[in-house]
């Protein structure tokens, strides 16, 4: 009872029960041990052997050798290697039988318990096809003890002892069992193929073997360089195994031989017509035979098959079926080939069927010598599948592919001398393609530099760069190309790179649920079929699932109406579902099961699908992560110019090779006769920049200071791989280039002030630097302000380097204006290089027109058209302007171009006043505006100095300069110039009447209309308004409006007062109606003299005038303006007196007109034609219809005096005719000239008629002083 109660001792298990365990739980368990001291393992460790044991129990027990096949016989040899050695390599011959026997070899010798027994094959077909051999010829089910995985397909369980796998498989699971120890045995099959997984591997296994001393490796090959292997694996034993068991003959049947023979009867395609031609021999052979055989014909690529199955077809080939073979097929159809048959097939197969895989009853094999080898193109960044010549190595694989039922033939369509040319092996494909997913496996390895990786054939540096690149696209290493968080999620993705950087972009832009459907079907070949013989209504069955924006999308229809289906059908109707929309089944299947795998994967990523739509644009920017590199710009109709200068052409297949949009992506570019963008869809060019900004290539052009920003700015050009993105786009340059942007700043910004600020430096130096500017402007001269150099080095001096845009000074300035605030203040000594005095007087501002100031404006620059002096009239003004004023232009320039009018004279004028600047040295202070012009007045004091007579039209025989004469802007009242030049006589001409009419842009205030009082307020005499810039006078007045009054306003004063006198009559007679009634019946003796107005006029206008005048006469001539209510109403006080100025003026009009009547009554018979018609118009001048309307009292008081010199001409007039008619002649001249000049001064007129007094009648004496001097002066003025 005692020993019952006592506790059991547990026992430590052992280093040696652990080397009991299995392989995989052995690392774990001693790491355990080592820690604990083994008190916590021993469950683990008893779990792990019982596994190990019933493992070594289920272990096939009926392995036998087939004695047939040349590899039984060296079993024992290679059972015995394995036990010596770490590395075996295998050199078997086709037909050996070294695929299906070697892991039986390996389950005798004791292999596949403590781990499994992995063997590798090359293609998922080949995969597939083996399991199934070795399954049955151990008489075990697939996937108990033996079974295959390929993508997404895995036929294994925890029982397996041999697993058949693709080395891709082999490789990915490198990721989460670094040193294999899942396996105890590792068969790598076909190494021959040397494909980038297998060169991969065999480095990677030979890093591992010093770690795994328990792993036994067996490397096999039909045909391999076996030295090379050896050596690698430190001159690991090989065992050389005979091939076929019966003879193949090797027949040359060059092509060019062939198409002599046929002649006529040549197919288009030089091969197809090789192939007729040797299966017309094969025929003659198989005469010969009892039993029928095949034949394998080699062919480069799909579209081959089709065309060389189309043609033996049509051939008079009795008898023989045509099957095609390559991996895109579906399985069914790939399932024909390997079936028995009672008949004869020729078999049309790409290299899928040059190892591995063995299709039964082949007797003769057609190798026209060529396939579609995938070479990928550094350059160009693509895969590219041309048509190569095959290597002696696959021209022997492909020979032996033939014997396995009896002698067999391969005819070979090229010489024998071409076949000893050609390269010895395949270039193995790490040679041959991207080595992206390679490097970022080793990244994540930690394997360390891929320079010292134990490569087979160590890759050249170029593809390691290109790798690299890729990677670094993907964003999966950074520049120092170390891995980056991205690089770690993709390398747990077991699909393409560039399908894994989809999916992350997917899962950050909200559209992974679609992503996940396209991703899983670019993994895999597409299901879609197309059967020869059907394919048309493949296309048309296809189409349906279109959409004409991206192919991509025609995926993503495809499942959604095939999970549709899936959900409604059963499995025999949902099998003919696809068999009626050519699809395949199996792929269909397959399809889901990568889907379904994905979606785990990204769970376990912490990647969520979405639940709403994805949106067209997310969906393929998602895309577009992956694919940049697959980019297309259509720069024609068809071609589009893609990364790195690359053209290709949307594939025919596409439904977007009808629409042609102008940016695409693709999923592959793939070059066979073209190269072609294979799946597409439409982008827009504005999604690139975002996704590829660490990709991108920058490239700024023409820095310029933008007024707007405040900053400097360039046109940037984004590239991506040479693919223009944005041209031309303005950006901010300070962050780019500071040093330069610095520069430009302070240049443009500042020295040229186009920097847009409130601060107080800028407006200071800008004004000062105006004032200097206009001086120079003034004086002509460029030596007065510094230039820009000077000014650029003062702010260069105390502006930080930092500083580079408005920003940037604004925020320094914050601080350094507290201590130094005048830091950036320009004084005046900083912008002056010369001190010279500028006399205002000579450089005035302005030029004075009437009462108004008009601004002039100084330009120093020959090439432009206001070079020189320039003055903006406006035109309601423009009649106050004398051409006189404009022609002596301003003091400080009368030098020069006085000195230009005399160098100007015509030559034999010009050598009287030599040397000229003596000539204007004695005349320029004789020099003074008095009304004339200058021309008039210079060639005056020139006739005085020199004694030699010059016209004024003299001058200007040549030209002088431009900017020696006024230059004249013609301005509206909005400022909108009208008209320029230089001569202000010309302009007035060119102007149309209505433009020539002041009319305001807008009415002024005191502007009114309908006044039947005097306003409030008191009219001022003139008022001040804006004329575009420009601010004029304007001299406000009263006017007649007939029923009542208004308030205008007018351009000059004189014509001010003559409309106010007007308007105050207008307003007084209405204040005065009594008065006005009794005026109008009271006229003297109106009657009378009103008959000799009859014909000037009417009796009732003569009536209103006179009494109008009176008016005028009594309460306005001669008397103070009335400009305020109160004056105007005082001024009626005097109303009591107002009919005897009327009875005083009706006097003076009767005595008048009663001798004008008297005078035109003479007139009328005198026999002086020259008088006679000056008379008439004298007459016509002073009574002119409404004549009192514009005659002032003062000078009505002297027309009786007019009349009276008129009769006293009349009187000696006889005798004297001659006289009298050079006087009238003058006088003809002086009315013309006074004519031209009236309007400005009304006064003239009867200065004309003062001086008529002095000609005819100089006793009658004359009211003021009066010559042709003084009225020429008047004139002038």
């Amino acid at each position: 009872m005692a020993s019952r109660n006592k506790p059991r001792q547990r026992t430590v298990p052992t280093v040696e029960q652990i080397d009991q365990c299995m392989i995989a739980d052995r690392f774990r368990l001693q790491r355990q041990q080592k820690q604990n001291g083994g008190k916590s393992i021993r469950g683990s460790v008893e779990r792990s052997m019982k596994r190990v044991a019933a493992r070594r129990s289920a272990l096939p027990t009926h392995i036998q050798f087939p004695e047939k096949l040349p590899v039984s016989g060296k079993s024992e040899e290679i059972r015995a290697a394995l036990a010596r050695h770490q590395v075996v390599i295998v050199a078997g011959e086709t037909g050996s039988g070294k695929t299906t026997q070697l892991p039986k070899i390996c389950l005798e010798a004791g292999r596949g318990v403590f781990g499994v027994i992995g063997h590798t094959q090359p293609r998922r077909v080949a995969a597939r096809m083996v399991a199934h051999r070795i399954a049955e010829e151990l008489n075990v089910a697939v996937g108990e003890s033996v079974g295959y995985q390929i993508r997404f397909d895995d036929k294994t369980s925890p029982n397996t002892h041999v697993k058949v796998m693709t080395d891709g498989v082999l490789l990915a699971e490198t990721r989460n069992d670094r040193f294999l120890e899942r396996y105890d045995t590792l068969i790598i099959d076909e190494a021959h193929e040397r494909s980038i997984n297998i060169d991969f591997l065999l480095g990677y296994i030979k890093r591992i073997l010093p770690k795994r001393r328990d792993l036994k490796i067996i490397i096999t090959s039909a045909t391999i360089d076996l030295d090379a292997f050896s050596r690698h694996f430190s001159n690991a034993p090989v065992i050389e195994v005979s091939g076929r068991t019966y003879p193949v003959e090797v027949a040359y049947r060059p092509i060019d031989e062939l198409l002599a023979d046929a002649g006529d009867a040549a197919d288009d395609d030089p091969v197809t017509t090789g192939i007729l031609r040797v299966m017309q021999e094969v025929e003659q052979r198989e005469k010969g035979y009892r039993r029928t055989a095949d034949v394998l014909v080699f062919l480069p690529g799909e579209r081959e098959i089709r065309e060389a199955s189309l043609a033996l077809r049509r051939a008079s080939l009795k008898g023989w079926e045509v099957l095609p073979l390559y991996s895109r097929l579906s399985h069914v159809e790939q399932d024909r080939v390997f079936q028995p048959h009672g008949g004869r097939r020729i078999v049309l197969a790409t290299n899928v069927a040059e190892t591995s895989i063995t299709v039964p009853g082949i007797r003769y094999v057609i190798d026209p010598g060529l396939a579609r080898v995938s070479r990928y193109s550094i350059r160009a960044k693509v895969q590219q599948l041309p048509i190569e010549l095959v290597s002696q190595a696959s021209a022997r694989q492909r020979a032996g592919r033939c014997g396995r039922i009896s002698e067999g033939v391969c005819f070979r369509l090229y010489s024998e001398e071409d076949f000893e040319k050609r390269a010895e092996f395949t270039a193995p494909e790490i040679m041959r393609t991207n080595l992206a997913s390679v490097i970022l496996q080793m990244l994540s390895l930690k394997l360390g530099d891929i320079d010292r990786f134990p490569f087979v054939e160590r890759p050249d540096r170029k593809q390691i760069n290109d790798g690299y690149h890729l990677l670094f696209e993907l964003g999966a290493v950074d520049k120092d190309r170390q891995m980056s968080r991205l690089g770690r999620d993709l390398i747990r993705i077991p699909v393409d790179l560039r399908l894994g950087r989809m999916l992350i972009s997917a899962h950050q832009r909200g559209v992974l649920a679609e992503v996940l459907v396209i991703v899983s079907v670019l993994a895999i070949a597409d299901p879609r079929e197309r059967p020869m013989d059907a394919r048309q209504a493949a296309d048309q069955s296809h189409a349906q699932f279109d959409d004409d924006r991206s192919d991509f999308l025609g995926f993503l229809n495809l499942w959604r109406s095939f999970e549709d289906k899936r959900q409604s059908l059963s499995q025999r109707q949902l099998r003919k579902y696809c068999r009626e929309n050519f699809l395949s089944w199996m792929r269909m299947r397959e399809w889901r099961e990568h889907h379904r795998q994905l979606r785990l994967i990204c769970s376990e990523l912490g990647m969520r699908e979405n639940r709403k739509p994805a949106e067209y644009d997310a969906l393929h920017q998602a895309l577009l992560a992956g694919l940049l590199g697959n980019i297309g710009h259509r720069v024609d109709e068809n071609t589009y110019l893609g990364p790195r200068g690359r053209q290709h052409f949307l594939f025919p297949a596409s439904t977007l090779f009808k629409r042609k949009p102008a940016w695409v992506m693709s999923a592959e570019l793939t070059e066979t006769t073209r190269l072609y963008a294979r799946t597409v869809a439409r982008i827009e060019p504005e999604w690139i920049e975002p996704i590829s900004g660490h990709l991108l290539k920058r490239r700024f052009s023409d820095p310029f200071f933008s007024r707007k920003r405040g900053e400097v700015m360039a046109y940037e050009d984004v590239s991506l791989y040479g693919v223009p993105i944005v041209s031309r786009r303005p950006v901010s340059y300070g962050t780019t280039d500071p040093v330069t942007s610095r520069q430009i700043f302070i240049q443009e910004g500042l020295v040229e002030q186009q920097l847009k600020t409130r601060a107080g430096f800028f407006e200071a130096n800008k004004q000062l630097r105006l004032q200097l500017g206009r001086l120079e402007d003034k004086t002509r001269r460029r030596d007065i302000l510094v230039d820009d150099r000077v000014i650029y080095e003062f702010y260069d001096e105390r502006i930080p380097n930092q500083v580079t845009g408005r920003t940037d000074l604004d925020a320094w300035r914050s601080d350094i204006e507290r201590s130094d605030r005048k830091r950036l203040y320009m004084s005046r000594e900083d912008l002056v290089q010369r001190k010279d005095r500028v006399s205002k007087t000579a450089y005035p501002s302005t030029l004075s027109v009437g009462n108004n100031q008009l601004p002039l404006n100084y330009r120093f620059d020959p090439t432009h058209d206001d070079d020189g002096v320039s003055v903006n009239i406006p035109v309601s003004i423009l009649q106050q302007v004398s051409e006189a004023q404009v022609d002596w232009l301003i003091p400080g320039m009368l030098e020069e171009k006085c000195t230009a009018l005399i160098r100007s004279l015509p030559k034999a004028l010009r050598r009287n006043f030599a040397p000229v600047p003596d000539f204007i040295k004695r005349v320029m202070p004789q020099l003074e505006y008095d009304g004339r012009s200058l021309k008039v007045l210079l060639a005056e004091k020139l006739h005085r100095e020199s004694g030699v007579r010059i016209e004024p039209d003299d001058f200007e025989h040549t030209p002088i300069a431009d900017h020696l004469k006024m230059n004249v802007r013609l301005v509206d009242e909005r400022g909108k110039v009208l008209a320029s030049g230089r001569e202000i006589d010309k302009l007035k001409q060119g102007l149309d009447d209505a433009e020539t009419v002041p009319t305001m842009a807008t009415a002024h205030p005191i502007e009114q209309h309908g006044l039947n009082e005097w306003p409030e307020k008191s009219i001022p005499e003139r008022v001040r308004v804006k004329v575009g810039r420009i601010e004029i006078v304007r001299y406000p007045a009263l006017i007649d409006e007939e029923r009542c009054a208004g308030i205008k306003l007018f351009e000059t004063e004189s014509r001010a007062l003559e409309a106010h006198r007007h308007g105050v009559v207008r307003l007084l007679a209405l204040r005065l109606t009594e008065q006005m009634r009794f005026m109008r019946r009271n006229i003297p003796h109106f009657d009378r003299f009103s008959l000799w107005y009859a014909t000037r006029g009417t009796k009732e206008e003569l009536r209103d005038d006179l009494i109008h005048a009176a008016v005028r006469y009594h309460f306005v001539e001669e008397q103070p303006v009335l400009r305020s209510q109160t004056d105007f109403v005082n001024r009626l006080e005097r109303r009591d007196t107002l009919v005897k100025t009327m009875e005083r003026v009706a006097a003076l009009v009767a005595q008048v007109l009663e001798d004008a009547a008297s005078i035109i009554q003479t007139v009328e018979y005198l026999p002086f034609e020259h008088a006679k018609t000056d008379i008439r118009a004298q007459l016509s001048d002073l009574l002119d219809d409404r004549f009192l309307m514009r005659t002032e009292e003062r000078w009505l008081k002297h027309m009786p005096r007019y009349m009276k010199a008129i009769r006293m001409r009349l009187e000696k007039l006889p005798g004297h005719d001659t006289r009298d008619e050079e006087l009238t002649r003058e006088l003809i001249d002086w009315t013309e000239r006074i004519r031209e000049v009236e309007p400005k001064d009304p006064s003239l007129r009867w200065l004309l008629q003062e001086y008529r007094v002095s000609m005819f009648a100089q006793s009658l004496g004359t009211s003021q002083p009066i010559s042709s001097k003084r009225l020429a002066r008047a004139l002038e003025r």
